[in-house]
């Protein structure tokens, strides 16, 4: 994908477009030719035997940087480029950001090393998203599939509504989920161990840059990219759990997270793409895993979607298509595994209560 951002600065034009067809439609027909891999790794391979896949993660960032900066620098002097080829290279820019460095930040903030959680927050910040890393360790991994979690998207919900209700309440559930542990420890919001201080600072440190490369112009087209990369993250969130929650036991307890939790896809070429971040449903169950050990699950433990990532991320940009596609795989996975469930109407609605002890 780097070559192809270099192309479209340089040629100007459609040549942008080349970064979705990859990304989204030919990873989409690669899918199809080469079906799926259900093949497991050994979880027990020691981690000194993952260095190469490691180190691919690592390195992104710096890569990642040149071309999103680099790219302000050139577009905002180069005289060949209209104000419209600007947008499609940055629009090209927030696919790469977004398909690639979202996922690899995700890998990286799971991990315990400083090198990967700094190349993670670094990552995040590039597109205006550090809060992101709070609320996916404190509140998704804890509370996914109950109503804490703002991103276990609703049976009927349609992408547009969950894309806003994440948008207005994450933020602030982070920030909640921070302040609270600091709280349990006798420290006040104001401590220096809250990380919304780094991501201030890092964030504001890659605003700062985009003025000083390209002036306002850089700063439009930075913000632009951020939110197209952020948009592609959140249309994932949305297709990995939708529909999919954890029975609610009584009294804000609800079961433990399970497989069944998360919609798996066994997609050989998407995961290739997104270093099998759709074997979501392992992930969850445990998710210090590194990505090459990721194991896949069959359908009478796990939800299957029928296609990969890029391919339903495509349909749930529209509402009448998703729900046509996935309504009955929810209501089949819901006759499945809760049989004894009789009124899922509190569930749809997210009116359970919210779980106990949830910071």
């Amino acid at each position: 994908m780097l070559p192809l951002v270099a192309l479209a600065a340089a040629w100007g034009g459609s040549w942008w477009m080349l970064l979705p067809a990859y990304a989204w439609y030919l990873t989409t027909a690669l899918d199809g030719v080469l079906g799926l891999n259900t093949e497991n790794p050994d979880p027990r391979t020691e981690t000194s035997a993952l260095f190469w896949h490691r180190a691919v993660t690592v390195i992104w960032f710096p890569l990642q940087f040149a071309a999103i900066f680099g790219g302000i620098w050139y577009a905002t002097r180069a005289g060949h480029l209209s104000g419209l080829e600007k947008l499609g290279l940055f629009f090209g820019a927030g696919v790469l950001s977004g398909t690639i460095g979202m996922v690899y930040a995700h890998e990286l903030l799971h991990q315990k090393t400083a090198v990967e959680r700094w190349m993670g927050d670094l990552l995040l910040a590039s597109v205006l998203y550090s809060h992101f890393r709070t609320e996916h360790l404190l509140v998704h991994h804890a509370w996914v599939s109950t109503p804490r979690d703002a991103v276990s998207a609703r049976y009927d919900e349609s992408f547009y509504g969950f894309f806003w209700r994440v948008l207005r309440d994450g933020p602030a559930s982070a920030w909640r989920a921070e302040t609270r542990l600091l709280a349990r420890a006798g420290r006040g919001p104001r401590d220096r161990r809250n990380p919304f201080w780094r991501y201030g600072a890092l964030q504001g440190g890659m605003v700062l840059l985009a003025l000083a490369l390209g002036g306002v112009q850089g700063l439009g087209l930075f913000a632009f990219q951020a939110f197209v990369a952020v948009w592609q993250l959140e249309v994932v969130n949305y297709v990995e759990h939708y529909g999919l929650t954890r029975k609610h036991l009584g009294d804000g307890r609800y079961e433990p997270i399970l497989p069944r939790h998360s919609w798996n896809a066994s997609h050989t070429a998407s995961n290739w793409l997104l270093i099998n971040l759709q074997r979501h449903s392992d992930h969850h169950c445990k998710p210090d895993r590194r990505f090459p050990l990721l194991q896949t699950y069959g359908e009478n433990e796990a939800p299957q979607l029928p296609f990969g990532y890029p391919a339903m991320t495509f349909a749930a940009m529209i509402p009448p298509w998703w729900r046509r596609r996935m309504n009955p795989r929810v209501r089949a996975w819901r006759r499945r595994f809760y049989p004894e469930v009789t009124d899922w109407g509190p569930y749809n609605r997210g009116e359970l209560p919210m779980p106990r002890n949830a910071l």
